[in-house]
């Protein structure tokens, strides 16, 4: 008995206890089934953009923020993020983060830096441009020439207008579309000094503005003046004088580069030091070094008596009194200087010395013949006037004038 009644509680527990356990797992899985709940409302499937890049993400993260923490996202000063940072994060939600690119463009024409997020140059552009300023982008192509200055498309899936000089053309590139992809698109072709600007029209589109660049290179030329040197010539006699070289001017150029811009002068570059051409030839004149010959003696009149009458006769008196004046030079006759424009000129009254000097019958100077009161040029005088101005030269100045030629015909 004793026995059975120390078994008899046994049964009696079991029961008790088993309820207690089943409590205990029930209160279990309720707080498990709760911790389910409380994790399914953390989670969530967020649409994350960055820089045009789609893709889904699963995140715990509440806030934008942390979301883009947990992604290794980091923004910079200029980036662009939507919703902001704080905002907190639910089911379904599309984030976007842009990053910002610093350009380089033209406000009303003053060169300015900027910050953008616009995934085009053509959409840059556009924002930038707003409140009435106008502005542009230089593209400068790189070395393969497939590249502007931005690293960015200059469209996406939208129209472009290229302008020349002379023509427009529309061109509608289907994606993302670089500045040469455009140009390929419009059959345009660059040279290689050409420059680009992108601007946009009124209505938004892109436009891609085409300078024709040239150079023109211009010349200017100069003459170099000759130089006129003397020889000594023993051939000649002193006070005489001949040209043996003509004289030539030479030539000298430089050089300066011209900038066109659609063909019209936009600068033109510090010209050149001149550079010759042409050397000048020198104008040589010999000049006379040999003696002359002394002049021959006068021819005198007889001391005898014979001589006496024949003087006294008057013709033979006449004929040595001739002769006499016309060596002494004190009165010429027509036949003394007929003889002198023999020798001067060949008695050729219009003709010119080879050196241009001297002129007509008797050689005039223009410089002596005014002396003695012509005009214009010996050589158009007429004959008698060119004897009467020599004449008046002779009895000035004496027979040293025509020194050869007095000389060879006794002259003094």
């Amino acid at each position: 008995m004793a026995s059975n009644d120390a078994q008899s509680p046994a049964p009696s527990e079991s029961p008790r206890r088993g309820r207690r356990l089943v409590a205990v797992l029930a209160g279990s899985a309720l707080l498990v089934a709760g911790g389910a709940v409380g994790v399914a409302s953390a989670h969530k499937s967020i649409d994350l953009d960055i820089d045009g890049e789609e893709r889904t993400v699963s995140t715990f993260a509440g806030s934008v923020d942390g979301l883009l923490e947990e992604q290794d996202v980091t923004i910079g000063e200029h980036d662009a993020v939507g919703p902001g940072p704080d905002t907190a994060l639910s089911d379904g939600m599309l984030v976007v983060v842009r990053s910002a690119s610093q350009i380089e463009v033209q406000v009303n024409g003053e060169p300015t830096e900027m910050w953008t997020t616009a995934q085009t140059t053509g959409e840059a552009i556009q924002s930038l441009g707003e409140a009435g300023r106008q502005v542009t982008v230089a593209a400068s192509r790189s070395l393969d020439g497939t590249r502007e200055a931005l690293d960015l498309p200059l469209v996406d899936d939208a129209p472009v207008e290229i302008l020349t000089d002379d023509d427009v053309v529309r061109v509608q590139p289907t994606g993302p579309a670089y500045l040469q992809d455009v140009l390929d698109l419009a059959g345009v072709q660059l040279g290689k000094l050409d420059t680009v600007e992108i601007g946009s029209a009124a209505d938004g589109t892109a436009q891609v503005r085409i300078t024709r660049v040239s150079h023109e290179l211009r010349t200017e030329a100069e003459e170099i003046p000759f130089e006129t040197t003397e020889e000594e010539d023993p051939s000649l006699y002193v006070g005489q004088r001949r040209v043996v070289q003509e004289g030539a001017a030479g030539e000298r150029i430089r050089a300066s580069l011209a900038v066109l811009a659609d063909e019209e002068e936009q600068s033109v570059g510090e010209a050149s030091d001149y550079v010759t051409v042409t050397e000048p030839v020198a104008r040589v004149i010999a000049v006379g070094t040999k003696p002359r010959p002394a002049p021959a003696p006068a021819p005198s009149s007889s001391s005898s008596s014979g001589g006496s009458s024949s003087s006294s006769s008057g013709s033979g008196g006449s004929s040595s009194s001739g002769s006499s004046e016309e060596s002494s030079g004190s009165s010429v006759s027509g036949d003394v200087w007929a003889a002198l424009a023999q020798c001067e000129s060949g008695g050729n009254p219009s003709i010119v010395s080879s050196n241009g000097l001297y002129h007509g019958l008797y050689q005039f100077s223009v410089a002596t013949w005014q002396s003695v009161g012509g005009s214009g040029l010996p050589s158009e005088a007429s004959p008698a006037e060119q004897t009467e101005r020599a004449k008046a030269l002779q009895a000035r100045s004496g027979w040293g004038q025509w020194p050869a030629c007095s000389a060879r015909l006794g002259l003094r």
